[in-house]
Formats: C-alpha cells, structure tokens, sequence
C-alpha cells in the first residue's frame, strides 16, 4: 500500500507472492490515487475516514441510547409504580422484563438477513426505529399485566433489528482496520444511555398526574416520541452504502472504496449469494461456531450488568436513588438534576467501562491483532469474579465490580469484530453469522436471571460466571489456533473448500486476522 500506517502487520496481513511483490501493491490502485505521494495519500485517509466517522458513529451512538432507553425504561417504571397501578404480582413484572428478549432472539436473524440483502439498509434500521418508538409510547396506554406483556415482547421483536444490524452495516463502511475501535463506540451508547437514562427519567416523572396520566406512562410516552422523531432525522442522514456517502471529494470517495476492497479482497455484493445460501455458509462453517462458543460464555459473565442493582445492594448502596424517583419540590428540581447528572457520569465501572472498551478496540485495530486483546480482559474478569466468589469484604467486592463491565464488554467487541473480518464474504453470510452468533449468545439474558439467589454472596452465578470466563479463554484460544492453521493453507495454496474464503478474496492474497 501506498501509505505504512495503512500496512497491518506482516504476519497477519500483508501476503507476499512468487514474484516478491505485495498483494497489496500500489498498482492495484486507482490510477488518481497512484500517482500521489504516500503523505498526499496519508491526508486523504484522514479526511475521508474522519467524515465517515461524523456521518455514520454519531447517529449509531444516538440509536443506541435510545435502544437502550426504550428497553430499560420499565425499570424506571417500576419504581413509579408501575406494578401497583397495574395491579401486577412480582412474577408477572419479572416475566415483563425477561419477555422482551424472546421475541429481541426471534427476529435477529431474519431481520439480519433483510438487511443484508436490502439496497437501503440505512433506511431500514431506521424504519425499525421509529417503528419500536410507536411501540414505546404505545405502552402508556396499557391498563394489564397482559397488555405490557405483549407490548414488551413486540418491542424486543422490533428492537432486534438494530444491533446486530448496526454490526452489520457497520461492516459495509469499515475495514478490518478499523472495525473494532467503532463497535466500541457503538457499545458506548448503551453506556451512556445508562448514565443518562436515570436522569431522564427524574425528569419526566415529574409530569406525573399532569393531563390525569401517570408519570411511567409520561415516561413511555415521551422517550417513545423522541425515538420516532430523531429516527425520521437520521434516515435522512445515514448513508446507505460506501458509494452513497456524500460530503467526500471525488479523491476521497474513490480511496475508500478502493480501501474497503483492497481489505476485504472484493466489494460487498448483495447478489453474490442468495439468503438460503448464506445461511447455510454460515451455519456449516466451524468459525461460526467457535465465536459463537466463545462470545456466548463471554455474555454469561456478562450477564451480572443486569442484576448489577442487586448486587451492588450488597455492599450497602442504593440503586434507587440513581434513579432520583423520589418526590421533591419544583424549587429543588434544577439541583436534583444536576447532581444525578454528576453521579451517573462518574459511575465508576461505567467510566472505566466505556474508556476501557475504546482503548482495548483502538489498540487491537492498530495492531490487527484479537486474540490477545480477547484473551487479556477475559483473565481479568476472571480475576474479578474469583474475587466475588471468595469475600464479602466491601473494598475487595467493590474492586470486582469495577473489573468487570469494563473486562468482558472489552472483550466482547474485540469478538464481534473479529467476526465481522474473518465471515466477511460473500456479505449475505456475514450478516447471517453476526445475526446468529448475536441471537443465540443473548440467551443467558433470559435464563442468567435464575442465578442471582442467596443475597449477599450470589454463590452460584459468580461461580458460573468464574467458570464462564475460563471456558471463553479457552475457546478464544481454539479459534486462533484453527485461524493460523487456516492461514498455512491459503499459504500453501491448498483448497479452502466451501468454509474458506471467497476466490476473489484468495486471488488477492486474504489471510484471516487472528
């Protein structure tokens, strides 16, 4: 390549033939780009990936808090009584909560598969939505147990679309180069909906009794609509494919999409394989399911985020006023906010979480390396949960705390990552493995749940999850192993058979990251 911060490492990716030159010679540039210098070049990379990046990250981001928002905001309602006015037992509540992942597992692969066949799959996921905002705020008219149940289960089925749909359309812009850095960014959002979402809630449950609705339903009603509006805004937006960006020079439009196809051997072609083919491409190639292994242990010990209420209860904190759903006077309000503001930015595990997370997917682009950059947060979740397992002592238990979102979510887009760089063609099977390997992996969301008994010591869950973290470690290393061996066969020239990559990817010398 024309530019040496573009080059990944020799042992991973740059392939040198017979005749000693590169398979990522400069001649198989666009003529206007060949006869630049490497600085001329270095500069166009900058600009166009820097306008990519202010097109695409922050509306991802955006979608993401609202994501987050809509599905987490029953929480909230909770404690603005939504179960006393719905006359709702605890089981029923509890099924309202966990419901909503059925039908979020359900419709991922379906759905995956739509968008990687559509020609506007921007549009797409922003269709869905504003579709799951028409759901939220929908909710505030609910009057049943029955009825928030069904509104749960129609909005997980619609939500379902957008991350494993963002992973994917994140992948028709980025390259293996930069693909890890961005799913981090993207996995912020929901960080920040965390830090944010309480203080919208205070908020807005201020409204309760206003116009005779209560404040959950204001709360439903309110994020609900704002999800609707900001999705028609950012359909307008985002770009739909690498050729639709607009905002670029014609230098800068022709670097990327030569870059995209210099890294992934060939340009994204939805009529390359049918859906049915695509499945199958990736149901049968063993890569699937060793990801699939490994970020499926890796979520179980991920799992603790959703009893994190729970369980930091037990070192004597109370999650309730996070929330601020207490009453105070109109004169206190302006204060109360700011100081929830304060307290849910500088949540700790959070903090580390969202810093740890950008840092492990910058460093593990820059390198163009995974394993070790899987393998090393997962040694210190494991850390932290042996930790959890052996005292009750508040500093060390607090310790552990901070670790973990921070080690397994580092973790977890670094795998994600690699999944988008090593299934990568054709693009129907990559977004079949992303949306299977996704789908099966948030199972422990539903039955993780039944490990968190016996307060304070939660014996069993932070066992499994001990266990979880060592299994992860080891299937991450089975994965790599199986790559290098992968990689000494396209070295050889041996047949890849239907598993390997595609022969336009072969032709230009593709090797798998590992």
């Amino acid at each position: 390549m024309a530019n040496k911060e573009d080059n990944p490492p020799k042992e991973v990716e740059d392939v040198v033939d017979e005749e000693g030159k590169s398979a990522s010679d400069p001649q198989v540039m666009p003529p206007s780009l060949a006869v630049l210098s490497e600085i001329e070049i270095a500069k166009i990379r900058r600009r166009a990936t820097l306008k990519l990046d202010l097109r695409i990250m922050p509306c991802m981001v955006l979608m993401y808090i609202m994501n987050y928002l809509d599905r987490q905001n029953i929480a909230a309602a909770k404690l603005a009584q939504i179960d006393q006015d719905l006359n709702m037992t605890a089981v029923q509540y509890q099924t309202c909560v966990s419901i909503l992942f059925v039908g979020y597992i359900l419709m991922q692969v379906p759905s995956n598969l739509i968008v990687g066949k559509i020609r506007f799959p921007g549009v797409y996921i922003c269709f869905s939505m504003a579709l799951w905002g028409v759901l939220s705020a929908c909710t505030a008219a609910v009057h049943n147990p029955s009825g928030l149940m069904a509104s749960r289960f129609f909005l997980g089925f619609v939500e379902a679309v957008f991350f494993p749909g963002a992973l994917f359309y994140m992948s028709l812009f980025y390259t293996k180069k930069q693909y890890a850095m961005r799913t981090a960014i993207l996995y912020s959002g929901s960080q920040i909906g965390n830090a944010f979402g309480g203080l919208f809630a205070v908020a807005i449950l201020k409204l309760d009794g206003k116009h005779g609705l209560e404040g959950w339903r204001w709360l439903f009603l309110i994020e609900g609509v704002a999800t609707v509006g900001l999705a028609i805004l950012l359909a307008f937006i985002l770009p739909n494919s690498l050729k639709s960006v607009s905002g670029l020079s014609s230098l800068e439009h022709e670097y990327l999409l030569w870059s995209f196809e210099e890294d992934n051997g060939q340009q994204d072609n939805a009529d390359e394989a049918s859906v049915q083919k695509g499945v199958m491409m990736a149901i049968t190639d063993p890569k699937t399911w060793f990801f699939m292994g490994t970020l499926y242990c890796i979520y179980i010990a991920g799992a603790v985020t959703n009893f994190f209420p729970s369980v930091v209860a037990t070192l004597g904190y109370s999650r309730n006023k996070t929330y601020g759903l207490t009453a105070v006077s109109s004169s206190q309000s302006v204060i109360e906010a700011v100081q929830l503001l304060i307290r849910n930015l500088l949540q700790p595990p959070y903090m580390l979480c969202v810093f740890t997370m950008i840092l492990n997917g910058f460093h593990s682009d820059k390198k163009q390396e995974r394993y070790w950059h899987i393998v090393c947060p997962m040694v210190i979740c494991l850390a932290a949960n042996i930790i959890a397992v052996s005292t009750l002592n508040t500093a060390a238990r607090y310790v552990a705390m901070m670790l973990m979102p921070g080690s397994f979510y580092s973790a977890a887009i670094v795998l994600l990552s690699w999944v988008a760089g090593t299934l990568s063609q054709p693009s129907i099977k990559r977004a079949s493995a992303i949306a299977i390997i996704n789908a099966i992996c948030n199972t422990p969301n539903v039955w993780a749940s039944y490990l968190y008994y016996s307060s304070p010591r939660y014996l069993a869950a932070f066992l499994v999850n001990l266990a979880a973290s060592i299994l992860a470690i080891i299937l991450a290393t089975v994965t790599r192993v199986y790559l290098q061996r992968q990689n000494h066969k396209l070295e050889r020239g041996l047949d890849m058979g239907r598993n390997g990559p595609t022969p336009a990817q072969i032709a230009v010398g593709f090797r798998y990251v590992v």
